[in-house]
């Protein structure tokens, strides 16, 4: 049974939010995330959950953030369930850092349109879909609560006082350590990290990767071993992400633009979708994936979380 979206009311909770894809509990200085079914693109949650892939997701991001512990640190506790992240309640800076290897998705649909500066970073004339950029690029965006991210430039974030210039430039650095580890890692696997989104926050001043990394929900993974043949034929990659179920949402006729309709997902396709998932966990962790017992998900979370808040968990360094 997939889990759509959790109710739960923890002893010492103090706030409650749902996010496109995650219920999170607030206490005092944790924070407890919980790792829905549901499916997001164009920032609009789709109708219909797609099963395991809260789990996908939830053990994608620990094995990342345990990875890349030693490049920034991070936010994670405990992982006392499959679906669910226990981790220091940081405050969240208000924009994601979104780093480009790669001309493509939201980038490359920029570019065909005739624009060259994306969010202050000029391109070069002559790219393709998918060409390898220059060098890796930062495109930061809006962090919206409701509704659209919205690209913004560096120079607009300093100029509104998003974020200070200090703590921006600390954000640069991590975001592009973080995605120079997460090439590394994905070459291992015969994969190129295409493109991909950090969250950072803070807790007692001191920055904090949050959330979630290198996810098929943050981002884009291509095969290594046919990108230059693809390439040179001006052929579509083969590519582990979300940007299929984004494609086919365009394809019929779905961008999230006001007074368009959602596409009705049939059960083959969520079915597709789900095994997509599966492989691209398999695919940049190395490990089999394990489906947790979804008879009673809810019981299963909620004994789960109750009793990693009844331990004494220890503070993070």
């Amino acid at each position: 049974m997939s889990i759509q979206q959790t109710t739960f009311q923890f002893p010492g909770q103090t706030g409650f939010y749902r996010g496109k894809v995650r219920d999170v509990y607030s206490f005092p200085n944790q924070l407890v995330m919980i790792a829905s079914d549901r499916i997001s693109a164009f920032d609009v949650v789709l109708p219909r959950p797609i099963p395991h892939k809260g789990q996908v997701l939830n053990q994608t991001a620990q094995f990342f953030l345990n990875a890349t512990a030693d490049v920034v640190p991070n936010w994670l506790l405990s992982v006392p369930d499959p679906n669910v992240s226990i981790g220091l309640r940081c405050d969240p800076y208000a924009v994601e850092m979104v780093v480009r290897g790669y001309l493509a998705g939201h980038a490359w649909r920029q570019y065909r349109d005739g624009h060259r500066i994306l969010c202050g970073v000029s391109l070069p004339e002559g790219l393709r879909e998918n060409d390898r950029l220059p060098q890796p690029i930062i495109t930061p965006t809006t962090k919206a609560h409701e509704g659209h991210d919205e690209d913004i430039s560096r120079e607009e974030i300093l100029r509104q006082g998003i974020v200070s210039e200090a703590e921006y430039v600390q954000l640069e650095r991590f975001a592009l350590a973080l995605f120079e580890r997460g090439t590394q890692m994905a070459a291992q696997r015969g994969l190129i990290l295409v493109d991909t989104k950090y969250e950072f926050g803070n807790h007692e001043g001191q920055v904090y990767l949050i959330d979630e990394v290198h996810t098929p929900d943050s981002s884009r993974y291509f095969y290594a071993d046919t990108y230059e043949a693809n390439q040179q034929a001006g052929q579509q990659q083969k590519q582990l992400s979300k940007e299929f179920v984004r494609e086919w949402l365009i394809a019929n006729g779905f961008q999230g633009k006001t007074g368009q309709t959602i596409p009705d997902m049939s059960d083959e396709w969520i079915s597709q979708i789900a095994r997509r998932y599966i492989e691209l966990y398999e695919m940049v962790t190395g490990q089999q994936f394990q489906p947790a017992d979804d008879t009673s998900s809810a019981e299963r979370i909620e004994q789960a979380v109750t009793k990693a808040l009844t331990q004494q968990l220890p503070a993070k360094p």
